[in-house]
């Protein structure tokens, strides 16, 4: 098997944990550290390597764990100071599960209907919601306390325009590129709406990480992975994540995951008619974020695709 990370790094875990190595295999998934699937001796899991700290992902993970089905979080272990080859590491349990990009992606479905699925990924992603906080903003510490921030409505537009600034050449052609910052300023205003939401936004909601099983001819989430960029905020930023790119989904899994998350928001956040279309606005942040990835980067190309969508038809409702 592959080792990923450095003998050191894993062997010191498995002592954390009491235990010793048999094997590792790298994993995908996980955007500024190293993945990868340890076996021990007792049994197997999960082990995060670089990165930002992780206590502020693992309390995250932790209080969303009350709520949706995400791994429990076995180890954390920050940077050893004076010592900059040994990267900050987080444990967790090993969750069997396929992912949803792959049961997306097959050819025919392999179990129960597609709609149900996507009911299913709705419900779960609405309960993410759940989790209330005093005030929208970005964690700060691992006891989740929020930073303040200025509004939505009116940070988008210089996100977009600092954002663009920083996209390969070639990626955006100068009209594309003047055409989003309008969009945005246009759009920007319709976000005063949900400035004040407060609840956890997981934000990275995709079919990459999220893992599936079927179980007596019905769907289950078993595990929401990859909470490293969970905020405080507005709960339809998460379903706009997961269908950013749905043209590339089966339309009955599209069709039920609208339905699952609008059918299971918290009893205390009534859902606002045009969820939806705030949702996508929400999005324009992460898409204009995405398209400054090197050139090259799938993902940052299929954001490009969409911004030249949206520019030329608005942003759909």
């Amino acid at each position: 098997m592959t080792a990923p990370g450095t003998s050191d790094e894993i062997h010191t875990i498995a002592e954390a944990l009491g235990s010793r190595v048999l094997a590792t295999r790298r994993l995908a998934g996980g955007f500024s550290h190293e993945t990868c699937l340890v076996t021990l001796a007792d049994g197997q899991v999960v082990v995060r390597l670089g990165g930002p700290d992780p206590a502020i992902e693992a309390a995250v993970m932790a209080t969303a764990r009350r709520h949706v089905p995400v791994p429990e979080v076995l180890l954390v272990l920050p940077a050893a100071a004076g010592e900059p080859a040994a990267r900050p590491a987080m444990v967790i349990e090993y969750v069997s599960g396929t992912p949803l990009e792959q049961v997306l992606a097959a050819d025919g479905p392999a179990g129960p209907p597609l709609s149900d699925l996507g009911a299913e990924v709705g419900r779960v992603v609405a309960g993410i919601g759940t989790v209330a906080y005093d005030r929208p903003g970005f964690f700060i510490d691992e006891q989740l306390t929020v930073r303040g921030e200025r509004p939505w409505s009116t940070q988008l537009p210089e996100v977009a325009a600092s954002c663009l600034a920083g996209v390969p050449e070639g990626r955006l052609d100068p009209a594309i590129r003047d055409g989003w910052r309008e969009l945005c300023a246009v759009h920007a205003p319709a976000l005063s709406a949900v400035d004040g939401h407060a609840r956890l936004v997981h934000a990275d909601v995709n079919p990459k990480n999220i893992l599936v099983s079927s179980d007596g001819g019905r769907w289950q989430v078993a595990a929401v992975l990859d909470w490293e960029f969970g905020y405080a905020g507005c709960p339809y930023a998460d379903a706009a994540n997961m269908l950013r790119f749905g043209a590339d989904y089966p339309a009955e899994f599209v069709d039920g995951f609208r339905s699952g998350f609008a059918g299971h928001q918290p009893a205390d956040l009534p859902l606002a008619a045009d969820w939806a279309y705030l949702g996508r606005v929400l999005d324009m942040f992460a898409l204009s974020d995405l398209v400054t990835r090197p050139a090259g980067n799938p993902v940052a190309d299929q954001a490009a695709e969409v911004i030249r969508h949206w520019v030329a038809d608005g942003v759909p409702a």
